[in-house]
């Protein structure tokens, strides 16, 4: 039929022709279309539920979650209606259950030949939602060194952003078989050792007053009854005394480790400038003797 003999009719033939068929159902635009508009609801009634659990969380509506327990709940809503939503449109466009059994069953092989990886990634990924040993906030140290605060927990991967501002995507199955430190996970405290040394001779006490003025002047710092704020001496040095700040530090300090340790040496430094404790450091000393030079390293 020619376009323009009869415009209408030409139309009609064209989304009904058949493209191919699957099963005993023919593929045409129609069909085409009609899956495209199913997808297209799944994911907006998906999205729609995911802001849904968000809005209740947020709400005084009496609903009891929280976030991990409502970020993990959105998730695995989304991703089940997204899988509904994709059985729905595949019976739409002719797949049978026994057609999803064989594409099930070529999956596996595949799986087995080198999709692996990701079958993994995406079981690791419901494990993580299901058991909340994880949530967005957290602040994780990783056995491959990866250190940072999570910000996306998705099927196949975790995004940690660093303190440095830089995203790494983490494959989820790291986090299942790997060693993994989660510094957030039940409590919001840590405490810090915060090392340094004065010269032999400084009176103990004079050195421990100043290191506890200057874990006072760090905001940082926490302290309570069961959170106490000390200074041991840890070590007798080649030619220092060794001591160590213990000191319990909040959520700022326990997602910035680095930024927090060296605001403790900083303030340290500046007390013992204060009360006149000196610092050892490395000099060198030079001999001569019969002609001949000898240089030791002596620490002051």
């Amino acid at each position: 039929m020619n376009f323009f003999q009869n415009p209408q009719t030409w139309l009609q033939d064209s989304l009904s022709a058949t493209w191919f068929i699957i099963g005993t159902t023919p593929i045409n635009f129609s069909r085409v279309l009609g899956l495209i508009i199913i997808l297209t609801i799944v994911w907006w009634i998906a999205h729609a539920i995911e802001r849904l659990f968000l809005r209740l969380a947020k709400s005084n509506s009496g609903v009891a979650l929280s976030d991990s327990a409502t970020y993990a709940f959105s998730r695995i809503s989304r991703y089940v209606i997204w899988f509904i939503g994709s059985i729905l449109g595949l019976n739409f466009i002719g797949f049978d259950m026994g057609s999803l059994v064989i594409m099930g069953a070529t999956l596996g092989v595949g799986i087995g030949f080198g999709l692996q990886n990701i079958f993994s990634n995406l079981i690791s990924g419901i494990i993580i939602l299901l058991e909340r040993t994880l949530k967005v906030g957290d602040f994780v140290d990783l056995q491959s060194g990866v250190m940072g605060r999570v910000s996306e927990i998705n099927m196949r991967y975790t995004r940690v952003t660093t303190n440095d501002a830089v995203d790494i995507i983490v494959p989820n199955s790291e986090f299942i078989n790997g060693r993994v430190t989660n510094w957030t996970f039940g409590e919001s405290l840590r405490r810090m050792h915060i090392p340094f040394g004065v010269a032999y001779g400084v009176d103990k006490e004079v050195v421990k007053n100043a290191a506890l003025k200057a874990a006072n002047n760090i905001k940082l710092t926490t302290e309570d009854e069961l959170h106490k704020t000390d200074v041991w001496l840890v070590r007798f040095g080649d030619s220092s005394l060794d001591f160590e700040l213990v000191v319990w530090v909040g959520i700022d300090g326990v997602r910035a480790p680095a930024m927090a340790h060296a605001k403790y040496l900083w303030a340290i430094e500046t007390e013992l400038h204060l009360a006149g404790i000196e610092i050892p450091f490395p000099q060198r000393d030079l001999h001569l003797r019969g002609g001949q030079l000898e240089v030791s390293l002596i620490t002051k």
